[in-house]
C-alpha cells in the first residue's frame, strides 16, 4: 500500500492559519507557483507565495531577493513560507518588512493584520530531497558556471577544472542540472539559464551547504580600521564578503573581514597582528575561509574573488546594511549577466 504523498508547503501553511483561526486558502499560479488568499470572503489579500523550506539567518537574504523579485514582476505583495520561523528570525522578517508564514502557524502579515510568533513544530521539519546539483561538488560546478556561462558546453573536464571538483561527478551534476531546467540544450549545445532566480537559489543553497565548510579560523586584530590599506596580494589571499563589496562598489564599511586562502602567511598574520578569537566575539573579526574552487577567470579585481561569491556572502549574514550593498553590487557587476 502506497504512502499518502506529502503535503506541500503552501498548503500545509494556509491548513496552520487556519486552524488559528485565520481564513486561508492555497491556489495555484502560473508556472507552477501559488498564492496565499487570505482573509474574509470579498475582504482577502492575495499574496504569492515565496517557498524558503529552510529559513534560517544565513538564508535570510537570499529569501528576501526571491520575494522582492517576485513582488516586482507579479506586481503582488509576496508571503515567503518556511517549515518553521524562530522569533528571532520574526523580527529579522518585520524588521525587512517582509510578510512570512510556516506550517508551525507563526505568521506576520500586514493584510488582514496577524502576528503570531513563537509557535513550536509539532514534529521536527521534513526537508524535500536535493539533487546532485544542491550537493557540495553540485554547488561548486554550479558556483562556476555562475562565474563563467560560457563554459557551460565546455568539456566534463574543462568544468572539472573550473569547479575544483572530480571529473567523475560532473555528469551526474549537469544531468541533475538539465532536468531542473537550469541547463536547457540548444540544439546540440548546453547553455545556463543565466537568470537572477538562479543566482539567488545557488545562493541560498550555498549558504547552507557549502558555506559553513570554508570557515576554517577567526582573528582578531588591533589594525582592523586599517584592512584597506594592508597590501593584501592575491599570493597571501582574496578579500571576500564585506571588504570585497567596499571595494567594489566604495558603499559599505565592513563589520567582519572575510579572506579567502588556502594557508595564512605567517609574516602577513605578524604584520597585522592577528590573534585566535577566544570567546563569543562575532564581530570586527577576520574571518579565514578556504577557497572551493579550481580555475576561474579573474574578477574585476586581482585581490577580490568573483562578484557572484562576493553576492553571495553579502547575503548570507542576514544584514540588512549587507543585503541593501548586495543589491547595489548586483546592478553594478551581475545585472547584465542574471536579468
Amino acid at each position: 500500500m502506497k504512502a499518502d504523498p506529502p503535503i506541500p508547503l503552501p498548503e500545509r501553511a494556509a491548513q496552520a492559519l487556519a486552524a488559528l483561526g485565520v481564513p486561508a486558502q492555497c491556489r495555484a499560479a502560473p508556472a507552477g507557483a501559488c498564492t496565499l488568499r487570505l482573509g474574509p470572503k470579498g475582504q482577502w489579500t492575495e499574496y504569492r507565495a515565496v517557498a524558503a523550506p529552510a529559513l534560517a539567518r544565513a538564508t535570510l537574504g537570499a529569501a528576501l531577493m526571491q520575494a522582492r523579485q517576485a513582488a516586482q514582476q507579479t506586481g503582488q505583495p509576496t508571503v515567503l513560507l518556511a517549515e518553521h520561523v524562530t522569533p528571532p528570525l520574526a523580527d529579522d522578517l518585520r524588521a525587512q518588512g517582509q510578510p512570512f508564514a510556516d506550517a508551525a502557524g507563526n505568521a506576520w502579515l500586514p493584510a488582514p493584520l496577524v502576528l503570531i510568533t513563537g509557535r513550536k513544530p509539532l514534529s521536527k521539519p521534513v526537508l524535500p530531497a536535493t539533487g546532485r546539483a544542491d550537493t557540495p561538488a553540485g554547488l561548486k560546478v554550479l558556483f562556476a558556471l555562475l562565474c563563467q556561462p560560457e563554459l557551460a558546453d565546455a568539456t566534463h573536464r574543462a568544468i572539472a577544472a573550473a569547479a575544483g571538483v572530480a571529473l567523475g561527478g560532473v555528469p551526474a551534476v549537469l544531468q541533475d542540472l538539465h532536468q531542473q531546467g537550469n541547463l536547457p540544450m540548444l540544439g546540440q549545445r548546453r547553455r545556463l539559464d543565466a537568470t537572477r532566480l538562479l543566482l539567488d537559489r545557488w545562493a541560498q543553497t550555498y549558504a547552507r551547504r557549502l558555506r559553513p565548510k570554508t570557515l576554517k579560523a577567526l582573528y582578531t586584530t588591533p589594525l582592523f580600521d586599517t584592512w584597506a590599506e594592508w597590501g593584501l596580494t592575491p599570493a597571501e589571499g582574496l578579500w571576500g564578503g564585506e571588504p570585497a563589496a567596499g571595494l567594489l562598489t566604495n558603499y559599505l564599511r565592513p563589520g567582519a573581514l572575510t579572506l579567502y586562502t588556502p594557508r595564512l602567511p605567517p609574516q602577513f598574520m605578524a604584520r597585522q597582528r592577528m590573534s585566535n578569537v577566544t570567546g563569543p566575539v562575532t564581530e570586527r573579526v577576520v574571518e579565514w575561509r578556504m577557497p572551493f574552487w579550481g580555475e576561474l577567470p579573474p574578477g574585476p579585481r586581482p585581490d577580490i574573488v568573483p562578484p557572484v561569491l562576493v553576492y553571495a556572502d553579502l547575503l548570507a549574514t542576514g544584514d540588512g546594511r549587507c543585503i541593501e550593498t548586495a543589491e547595489l553590487l548586483y546592478e553594478q557587476y551581475l545585472a547584465a549577466t542574471f536579468p
